[in-house]
């Protein structure tokens, strides 16, 4: 089944081989790719991953995390990918380190259209398939080919 994806998604919003040493290095490259790929305010994005962060991991296996925020003055949900190096730990809940990152930025108040892409996300983020066509994928236009559903992208 093909996948495409229900969020913004810009080629420019899409990392490969990006060096992180903790969960608050990552948190500050998202805000400041979404600042740069959206015009986000980063220090309010990077204080929304870390409050969210603080709720829970969003590591949820298999060396993936989809951190997620909700922020005022957006008009839809918009997507970054960052696939790392070195895999970092992240307090998953397999305690096993993360490497691919698919973080989520939604509306401030849109809580069910806000869980129907995180959902959408983690259906995609969760299947081996495509977790190895991430990790072999040779760079970040191949990544966001595969994210944004220009090739075959798995749902399950």
């Amino acid at each position: 089944m093909n996948i495409q994806l229900s969020c913004g998604l810009r080629e420019d919003a899409v990392m490969s081989r990006a060096s992180i040493a903790s969960k608050h290095a990552l948190f500050e490259l998202l805000s400041q790719q979404a600042g740069a790929a959206y015009g986000l305010d980063v220090e309010q994005l990077r204080a929304a991953l870390e409050q969210r962060e603080s709720l829970g991991s969003t590591g949820f296996g298999s060396g993936v995390a989809i951190p997620h925020a909700r922020l005022a003055g957006l008009d839809e949900p918009l997507g970054l990918f960052v696939r790392l190096d070195k895999a970092l730990d992240y307090a998953s809940i397999d305690d096993r380190p993360v490497d691919l990152i698919f973080c989520l930025v939604s509306p401030a108040g849109d809580g069910a259209r806000h869980l129907r892409v995180l959902a959408e996300v983690s259906r995609a983020m969760r299947s081996e398939s495509n977790q190895e066509r991430l990790r072999g994928a040779a760079d970040a236009a191949a990544i966001f080919s595969l994210l944004s559903g220009l090739y075959e992208f798995d749902a399950a």
